[in-house]
């Protein structure tokens, strides 16, 4: 018996499963790894930042610069605490897997349609919560917060470029002509996407930003 043979632990089942496995491009493994670290780095910023803010309710962060600008109104508000605990203390959590799941790409890892599905409706689940934080931030609590911009626009690209992927792939089903579209002009969405958000922040302080020319 050879060395080879010894090693071989692999069974029947699994080499016939290993065609029902998908695994991705260097490219999208990379955009996991960096938007998890972006992302991760804007949740562990926030939370020091919130423990800060429980030692000492005057405790200014870095990133409040103005009244429009103002990290500490957003981390002091009902919002940054939904789940009944700081909200970047999830993004901790939920970053940290992208960056896992990007570094095993990287080195080669191929997934099951269900993990790829669970990672779209995770991402999914993440913009629409991200969005929903940015309308409370601009309509309810009435200021900024760049660390959180940051967390919404990574979070938009992480949900974007997984379902490319899945469509790309045949893991979502999509008509030939639409998935050809959104693979060949997978730019389109996320600049849009980033315009809208754009546009809103300009328009909901114009009076405040154009008093700045």
């Amino acid at each position: 018996m050879t060395t080879t043979a010894l090693d071989d632990v692999s069974t029947d089942d699994d080499r016939a499963s290993a065609a029902e496995t998908t695994g991705s491009g260097r490219a999208f493994a990379l955009l996991l790894v960096i938007t998890g670290a972006l992302g991760g780095l804007a949740a562990w910023i926030i939370t020091l930042d919130k423990f800060e803010l429980l030692k000492d309710p005057n405790f200014k962060p870095a990133c409040s610069f103005n009244p429009i600008i103002s990290c500490g109104s957003v981390m002091q508000s009902q919002q940054a605490e939904v789940f009944g605990f700081p909200n970047p203390m999830a993004g901790l959590v939920g970053f940290g897997v992208v960056i896992a799941v990007g570094m095993a790409l990287l080195a080669g890892a191929r997934f099951r349609r269900w993990y790829w599905l669970g990672l779209n409706v995770g991402t999914l689940l993440a913009s629409v919560f991200c969005m929903w934080l940015m309308s409370q931030t601009l309509y309810s609590i009435n200021a900024l917060c760049l660390w959180c911009t940051l967390t919404w626009c990574v979070t938009v690209l992480m949900f974007w470029y997984t379902t490319v992927h899945n469509l790309k792939h045949g893991i979502l089903p999509a008509p030939a002509g639409l998935r050809n579209a959104l693979v060949e002009f997978h730019w389109v969405v996320p600049v849009l996407w980033y315009g809208v958000i754009g546009l809103l922040i300009l328009t909901r302080w114009w009076s405040y930003w154009s008093s700045l020319v």
